[in-house]
């Protein structure tokens, strides 16, 4: 007789059957699940005109071209020197500290010509500085 108590081994759960049925109850789920539309609140935004809102006095554009040339809200610079480009942002800065340069570069401009623009404002003492960009979908127009 043998009276000596055997070692009991731990039960163990196998969870891979568990795994495989949590899959395909997710894989049912995912294709019986229909998407429909909830109802929509239907609004009518208010329309605003941009262009009456803008402050223009304030804004100094300033276009640099490929070449390196500048114009100040559409008239042309003869030099490219920072004194010339300075003097004409003075000109142009109607509402004084207050002014916004926005400078609108050539992608193709030299890096040079666009830190003179930024230099000539910082002599006048304009901080206020924006760069004009375009989406690219108009940009391949």
């Amino acid at each position: 007789m043998n009276f000596r108590p055997r070692p009991k081994d731990a039960p163990e759960i196998n969870l891979i059957p568990f795994i495989d049925v949590l899959l395909v109850i997710l894989i049912f789920l995912m294709l019986s699940t229909t998407y429909s539309k909830f109802t929509e609140m239907q609004l009518t935004l208010p329309v605003a005109d941009v262009e009456q809102l803008r402050d223009r006095p304030k804004e100094i554009i300033v276009s640099v071209g490929a070449d390196g040339r500048y114009a100040v809200n559409k008239a042309a610079l003869e030099g490219k020197s920072v004194d010339v480009v300075s003097s004409a942002l003075a000109d142009a800065a109607k509402a004084g500290k207050d002014s916004v340069i926005i400078i609108s570069a050539d992608a193709s401009s030299p890096h040079q010509a666009v830190v003179t623009v930024m230099e000539a404002a910082r002599r006048v003492g304009l901080s206020q500085i924006t760069f004009a960009t375009q989406t690219s979908a108009s940009a391949g127009k």
